[in-house]
């Protein structure tokens, strides 16, 4: 008489389950920041070597500009 061997009788392929689709919520639209109030304007001073960078981290950066890489952390 034949033993019953460990292998499942199921097709090779294991099922993917559907996910579910959620209804997206509305996002609450965000509060227009204004760049040049006080509190920015301190933060852009210590955050910012020169006018250059600190228009860069502003958003405004000229077309022909340089990309700037990434910091690397140190590898253990």
């Amino acid at each position: 008489m034949p033993t019953k061997s460990a292998k499942s009788k199921g097709s090779g392929k294991a099922k993917k389950s559907k996910k579910s689709k959620k209804s997206k919520k509305s996002k609450t639209p965000k509060q227009e920041v204004d760049i040049l109030s006080p509190a920015a304007m301190l933060n852009a001073y210590y955050i910012s070597h020169n006018a250059v960078d600190c228009l860069e981290f502003r958003g405004f950066s000229w077309p022909g500009a340089p990309k700037k890489k990434g910091k690397k952390g140190k590898k253990k």
